[in-house]
């Protein structure tokens, strides 16, 4: 492999519950990089640490952040705002570190714009009856929130492949994390 003098920059997204959060915490274990923890307006689900799952921020604090330019890149899901912290991501690729962002598809949008030598995997599921089954099994998602989830899902499928450079079904965990850690040392 050749030697690099910057990081890459690697984005996951896909819909909510289609499998995202499993492939990145599977690549953790396998890949060498830095993780950008994220920062959401949201409240904290149980078992969530603040700084480890997500920099738990008031709202009147994410809208310092974006007034002071701070965040690499943000979106608003779900009526929450989740974003990106410039600064560790930016230190991390100047020091050769491969960076790894989980984030929504409107931040996604974002990174694609300012950064177009980032490497993007859309992780989607099956078919959206699948998705419907998954969120259903967690149990902690009340009913119009998987019927707005679900909407936004088939938004974000139709849009994907305008955006994102690798488009990955998640029909099989193993082999899903598989084809994106492949392809993760396939891109130089």
């Amino acid at each position: 492999m050749a030697a690099r003098d910057r990081g890459r920059l690697f984005v996951i997204s896909g819909p909510s519950g289609a499998g995202k959060s499993s492939v990145v915490r599977e690549l953790r274990q396998r890949r060498q990089f830095y993780f950008s923890v994220s920062a959401t307006t949201r409240d904290p689900r149980p078992g969530e640490e603040h700084g480890v799952h997500y920099w738990f921020i008031a709202p009147h604090e994410f809208e310092k952040l974006i007034e002071r330019r701070e965040l690499l890149e943000w979106a608003e899901y779900n009526d929450r705002r989740y974003g990106t912290l410039r600064t560790p991501v930016l230190e991390n690729l100047e020091l050769g570190t491969d960076v790894l962002l989980e984030i929504e598809v409107q931040g996604a949008r974002q990174i694609r714009e300012s950064y177009p030598e980032a490497i993007m995997f859309f992780v989607v599921p099956p078919s959206i009856e699948d998705l419907e089954a998954r969120l259903r099994l967690r149990a902690d998602t009340p009913e119009d929130e998987i019927a707005r989830r679900l909407l936004i899902a088939r938004r974000e499928i139709a849009e994907a492949k305008g955006v994102f450079d690798f488009v990955i079904t998640n029909d099989d965990l193993e082999r899903c994390i598989a084809e994106v850690d492949e392809l993760m040392s396939a891109v130089e």
